[in-house]
């Protein structure tokens, strides 16, 4: 049996050169700024000019914002909110109203905490805070549409039901823990947070009434509230804040107002969703009468066979979308006689209208460590806000219907 020593010193060298070699250890990454996501839902794109909203005027002097955003048709509420957090416009996702109906599912109306809660209504389309979890990381919601339902079986670790009994300072103060981290120090990667209180007023005094600018200062207050203690706690610079609405509003007069029965006989045609765009379904046997009572332009609106709706508008495909569509003028509502009778007399405001008209126009500004500084947008469509999303939050971004390039001008040029 053959000895080989090595001696000490040779041995050392031998060490040290391998030592040397040997590549060097790498610096985790980063974690991403966590990406808070506001919502005012309601709020018209150039009320950011009235000069009541100081705390949206710092953030957009502070990093950028758009002359508007356009929502998807419909520009309703629920459609848009799961739009801006799918990427998806709602004939791809699923949520084509804010009230539906189908033999499977039965009715959804955004009143119903039932059918919220109901994953079935949601499960066209992947949330933020589903990918978010799925990845790995931590999200939060303040009564985000779409969110009190468990989506593919998944919700945020953090999260709060729609309740608009809860103050606003309250809401702001929730948010800020979320931002500032859980007892593990384990902060969220995506927050999002949704506030009615602007389309409320709206819906009751129109878009130009005192209450309506109310609301705006009291939602823009709450904001501020929100950013010192950001501030405070020094989580602001490190946070990517998007603020956005769901589509604007538009003023409706005392007397525009009519029922889907002015439209067609009930003994035509079942009423699937009123309010600005009309779903008809025929009765059986009555197609041909349904069509020739409603298809075409009529005083106040017009209405399509689902498969011949303007193109532009990206709808009528999903089989949710009822077989007769009726499209408000903006101005003109259509609605149960219920509902006319309990409208409170004066002007009111609606949405649900053209997304391409300048009162549904939406909101966009962002500040934060991404984005450029005092920068303005020009218009684009409320899809292209996800894939910037997912590319702040540092996940890959779901099929979508955005352009992950529409808001490239919008960071700064070493995040392009």
């Amino acid at each position: 049996m053959i000895s080989i020593r090595f001696p000490i010193a040779a041995l050392s060298c031998a060490l040290l050169a391998a030592c040397a070699s040997s590549p060097a250890p790498v610096a985790p990454s980063p974690t991403p700024p966590t990406v808070l996501l506001l919502s005012i839902d309601g709020l018209r794109a150039d009320m950011l000019d009235s000069g009541n909203s100081p705390n949206l005027s710092r953030l957009a002097r502070e990093g950028v914002r758009s002359v508007g955003m356009r929502p998807s048709y419909p520009s309703l509420t629920f459609p848009n909110h799961y739009t801006l957090v799918t990427g998806l416009r709602p004939d791809r996702h699923g949520m084509v109203h804010n009230s539906m109906n189908t033999d499977a599912l039965g009715n959804f109306r955004v009143e119903s905490r039932e059918a919220v809660r109901n994953p079935a209504w949601w499960e066209g389309g992947e949330p933020l805070w589903v990918s978010v979890e799925k990845a790995g990381y931590k999200s939060a919601t303040w009564s985000w549409p779409g969110s009190e339902a468990p989506i593919h079986g998944l919700q945020a670790q953090q999260r709060h039901p729609y309740d608009d009994s809860v103050p606003l300072p309250e809401r702001m103060q929730q948010v800020l823990s979320w931002l500032e981290g859980t007892p593990d120090a384990i902060k969220p990667r995506f927050v999002a947070a949704y506030m009615e209180h602007v389309d409320k007023a709206g819906h009751r005094y129109g878009p130009d009434s005192p209450e309506y600018t109310a609301a705006l200062r009291q939602v823009d207050a709450a904001i501020g509230l929100l950013i010192d203690g950001m501030a405070a706690d020094g989580s602001l610079d490190n946070t990517n804040i998007i603020v956005v609405s769901d589509h604007g509003m538009a003023t409706v007069k005392q007397d525009q107002v009519i029922t889907p029965a002015d439209m067609i006989a009930p003994e035509l045609a079942r009423t699937v969703s009123v309010g600005q765009s009309i779903g008809f379904a025929p009765l059986p046997g009555k197609h041909a009468e349904a069509e020739k009572a409603l298809l075409g332009r009529h005083a106040h609106y017009q209405c399509w066979n689902k498969a011949q709706l303007p193109t532009r508008w990206h709808y009528g495909h999903n089989p949710r979308v009822p077989p007769i569509i009726c499209q408000m003028d903006e101005g003109w509502d259509a609605v149960t006689p219920a509902m006319r009778a309990k409208r409170a007399p004066g002007n009111s405001g609606s949405h649900g209208y053209d997304p391409a008209l300048p009162s549904m126009q939406a909101v966009f500004v962002a500040r934060g460590p991404a984005f450029a500084q005092g920068k303005q947008l020009s218009a684009f469509d409320n899809v292209d806000v996800y894939p910037l999303l997912t590319r702040l939050i540092g996940i890959p971004a779901q099929p979508n219907d955005g352009d992950p390039k529409a808001l490239e001008q919008a960071l700064r040029v070493s995040d392009m």
